[in-house]
């Protein structure tokens, strides 16, 4: 290369080239420095679609309808696009390898502490693969879905509804939610409100549909405000939900025929937990363009645990993994930062923006499989291989959310191929999204034992103790089970190091199915301590072609402290069903420790309070208006902090 040299007569000049040139030289020695975002960098030609919900309704109560069970595989094509490579050697080194267990600070040498509750949840009944398990704890239930079946259980494992099929949740709806069973499903409990979202999506056109069903109460077995909305020609695949204070937030895959990028939804929440028939929905697409490794396979929208809301006017936050030996180019491994921030008072002036590329620690997303690209993790007794997915570029849900008050932050999850042919748990933690985002720890968890670790989750309690739970298995013993590590708020940054334990051990390996495993598995924390994480899982009893066992199991680490809520507030609003409120209502609260009953009525705005309830009490709130009946008049409300959106919505 030849260079042509250049006098610099002027001063300044000299001076401003010798400062230009240094900064060059000083971004050059220090590795992985805070990524900078120009502005070119941000697609500000992203406009939002404004809508509605095509179609609601008011179930019956759902303990009210009979559950529909066919054992015919109904699951929708999901997980499209390419396949993995298949036989890809080429290993990258990680650098944040933890390679041992550590021996944690518990009773039990190596061992973090036990589950508390263990059950088996949902199994195998229609010969489908792969399951998609997930699940949410409430203040007295679980509720579990896997593709195209749910089932409701007591927080001691007791079934009180199911299996059934995901779609008896819409018997009587009418069009495609109640006429297809497709999969796909997310179920979340919005500990703000008190509620239970449900959902599945449908996979026949030419109209598709993520199908939601919002419960009207803390009862997961009562009636639901039921919603179809639309992508349009667009099949949804692979929906990933999360709850924030202003909106319920959804990602896609959506495929045209080819892919037509990725997917991002708000949902007005208020209107829906008012039971609004015509709630508002802001949308984007983004298609892969010039940059596909900027969304990849996929994007998570944050889904918030804990009590404390995000700041006011905070964005939501959607999060995608890129790996520069991946499909897409991409030019360094990275998490890829996106904000979504909707207006509900002028929806057309909602953004979806990204806004930071998070250089991460090297990773590996490529593990070598063969004989297929589905064919990559060893199963003990069988020349037959289960999916690692990793090759999918995207974080495993969830991209669990809180907020400390000191800080803010983020925790999400890979597989990955930790050390050639061994998979592990890449997990990081986001701090500062909003205002200076960083990513403040992260490791690859993958003792050195040949046991591989894959398809996780990962989530925060209230001290700031982070669980991480996943699939394992080998080619030798160690058939497809579950296990979960940990590290405490004040364990050294990057590290797992509080022991491994099982959840529960696999007795035999999967033989068919398609290799499939997965997709996702969920990890969650209880509403009632914010101390309890929840997990649920797939493993296998005994060897079968796709015969697969699902299992939910909690545990706690036990010096973590509770929020100390003494007491809280319920309010709301009694409304039509435009959203206009109804003054001088009625209403009635009722609990086992309150010595009387107590009164509100209804400003002329609709609205009403309770204050300085007793908090972790359970009260019945009961409406009444001579000339109007509402639909639910009475709601079950189990006050762990205050509820602002309890609202009374008049029978259509």
């Amino acid at each position: 290369m030849k260079v042509r040299l250049i006098k610099f007569n002027n001063r300044k000049i000299r001076l401003d080239v010798l400062i230009l040139l240094s900064l060059i030289a000083l971004l050059m020695i220090v590795p992985n420095a805070s990524p900078i975002v120009s502005a070119q960098d941000k697609d500000t030609s992203l406009r939002p679609t404004v809508g509605t919900a095509e179609k609601y309704d008011l179930s019956p109560p759902l303990r009210s309808i009979k559950p529909i069970l066919t054992k015919k595989k109904e699951k929708g094509d999901d997980d499209r696009g390419a396949a993995g490579p298949v036989n890809n050697t080429r290993h990258d080194p990680d650098p944040v390898v933890q390679n041992t267990t550590g021996n944690g600070v518990f009773s039990r040498e190596n061992l973090i502490p036990p589950t508390g509750v263990s059950f088996d949840g949902l199994n195998n009944l229609s010969g489908f693969n792969p399951p998609d398990p997930v699940g949410d704890i409430g203040p007295n239930h679980y509720v579990q879905m896997v593709n195209s079946r749910f089932q409701i259980f007591t927080r001691a494992g007791v079934s009180v509804f199911g299996p059934a099929n995901i779609n008896t949740i819409f018997a009587g709806f009418g069009g495609a939610c109640q006429n297809q069973n497709a999969g796909d499903p997310v179920v979340l409990y919005d500990q703000l409100a008190d509620r239970w979202l449900l959902s599945q999506f449908t996979a026949t056109g030419p109209t598709y549909f993520n199908c939601v069903a919002l419960s009207t109460s803390s009862d997961p077995t009562g009636t639901y405000y039921r919603y179809a909305f639309s992508t349009g020609s667009n099949f949804p695949d692979y929906p990933k939900y999360g709850v924030w204070s202003n909106a319920y937030f959804i990602s896609t895959r959506e495929f045209a025929g080819p892919f037509a990028g990725v997917g991002a939804y708000a949902l007005n929440r208020s209107q829906m937990l008012a039971g609004n028939p015509t709630p508002l929905v802001v949308s984007f697409i983004l298609p892969p363009g010039a940059q596909p490794f900027r969304t990849g396979d996929g994007l998570l929208p944050a889904d918030l645990d804990g009590r404390r809301l995000p700041p006011p006017n905070s964005p939501h936050y959607f999060v995608g993994s890129m790996d520069s030996g991946g499909p897409y180019s991409a030019p360094e491994d990275a998490l890829n930062l996106f904000k979504f921030q909707v207006d509900w008072v002028t929806p057309a002036n909602s953004t979806f923006t990204f806004s930071n590329q998070l250089n991460t620690a090297a990773f590996d997303s490529i593990f070598t499989c063969t004989p297929s690209s589905r064919a990559c993790i060893p199963q003990p007794e069988t020349t037959a291989k289960i999916d690692i997915l990793s090759y999918r570029q995207r974080p495993t849900f969830r991209l669990a959310y809180r907020n400390y008050g000191t800080h803010e932050s983020l925790v999400t999850t890979q597989s990955v191929e930790a050390t050639a042919g061994l998979a592990g748990m890449r997990w990081w933690e986001i701090r500062s999204p909003n205002s200076s985002p960083i990513i403040f720890q992260e490791g690859t968890y993958a003792p050195a034992d040949a046991i591989n670790r894959w398809m996780g989750s990962v989530a925060m309690d209230n001290d700031g103790n982070m669980a991480l739970a996943y699939s394992v298995s080998d080619a030798v013993s160690v058939f497809p089970g579950i296990r979960y590590t940990g590290r405490l708020s004040a364990d050294p940054l990057g590290t797992m190091p509080q022991g491994e334990e099982t959840m529960v051990s696999g007795a035999g390996s999967q033989t068919g199915g398609g290799n499939r495993w997965g997709d996702y598995s969920s990890m969650n924390i209880d509403p009632r301590d914010d101390c309890t994480f929840w997990y649920t899982n797939e493993y296998y009893a005994a060897t079968s072609s796709a015969g697969w066992r699902t299992r939910i199991s909690s545990f706690k680490f036990p010096d973590c402290s509770a929020p100390n809520v003494v007491s809280a507030n319920i309010s709301g609003r009694a409304i039509l069903t435009t959203g206009r409120g109804l003054p001088g209502v009625r209403l009635t609260l009722t609990g086992e420790n309150l010595t009387e009953p107590r009164y509100a009525q209804t400003n002329a705005f609709g609205f009403y309070r309770f204050v300085d309830l007793p908090a972790g009490e359970t009260y019945t709130l009961t409406i009444k208006s001579k000339k109007h009946t509402f639909v639910p008049s009475v709601q079950v409300i189990t006050l762990l902090d205050n509820l602002d959106d309890v609202n009374f919505v008049i029978s259509p």
